[in-house]
């Protein structure tokens, strides 16, 4: 079984790659106390997980299916939860905070 399909032809929806894929794993494995948030599909997207590292950066990113990113991240040993049930930690909302004064102060 395929984890990723190879990118969709030109015209068509983008699709869970496998750069998808590859930006995922080399994220989690270059930062620190990595957890993953499965997002449900949207009728624009197809499902997406989202990577949030200990200090609340995070990155986003399209898989094929919730079960193919669970498997990826099992690999990984990087814990999975369902944001519908969890929602998203404190730590990435502090980030993306600081983030924004950062931009408003470098206006």
């Amino acid at each position: 079984m395929r984890l990723f399909r190879k990118k969709a032809a030109t015209g068509d929806s983008r699709r869970a790659d496998l750069a998808d894929r590859d930006h995922l794993k080399e994220w989690a494995e270059t930062r620190v106390g990595v957890e993953a948030y499965l997002e449900p599909q949207t009728t624009v997207t197809e499902p997406t997980v989202m990577l949030i590292a200990h200090d609340g950066e995070w990155t986003r990113r399209r898989v094929p299916s919730h079960e193919h990113a669970r498997s990826l991240m099992g690999k990984l040993g990087v814990p999975v939860y369902d944001v519908a049930l969890t929602g998203y930690p404190q730590r990435k909302r502090d980030y993306d905070a600081r983030r924004a004064a950062e931009r408003k102060q470098g206006r």
